[in-house]
């Protein structure tokens, strides 16, 4: 198996906790734990994720849910979409990473782990919120 990078990783922690519906410092322990991932810096930027889209939520929900097309919830937006738009979002408004390299790679990770209309949603919604910032 292919070693994940670190965004990879904390989009499946992304992902895991949105179904389980916990994001605690515990479940991020048990995650890392359970995948041995053993890179201190991929631990820790997971960590820092994890914790960065916790407190933020309620934000970057509301993000999401404006630049929804019309009639969009989201309710209708699957999963993997959300893990990836938060994680997205997360880094484009809090760590000021250049949107061209997230909004690139989160494309990439939806093409791998998504539907096949799941790159082009995810492109339009964050090019959306990246016109607004």
């Amino acid at each position: 198996m292919e070693e994940m990078t670190r965004r990879e990783l904390a989009f499946c922690y992304i992902y895991s906790q949105e179904i389980q519906g916990q994001n605690s410092k515990a479940q991020v322990k048990l995650f890392l734990d359970s995948t041995e991932v053993e890179d201190g810096r991929a631990r820790e930027y997971v960590k820092e994720v994890a914790s960065g889209i916790k407190e933020n939520d309620e934000e970057i929900t509301n993000m999401i849910a404006k630049n929804l097309k019309s009639g969009w919830t989201i309710d209708r937006i699957s999963t993997v979409d959300l893990a990836l738009l938060k994680l997205a979002i997360y880094e484009i408004k809090y760590k000021q990473v250049p949107f061209k390299i997230i909004i690139n790679e989160v494309v990439n990770m939806a093409k791998k782990y998504g539907e096949e209309t799941s790159p082009s949603f995810i492109n339009g919604v964050l090019a959306k919120i990246v016109e607004q910032q």
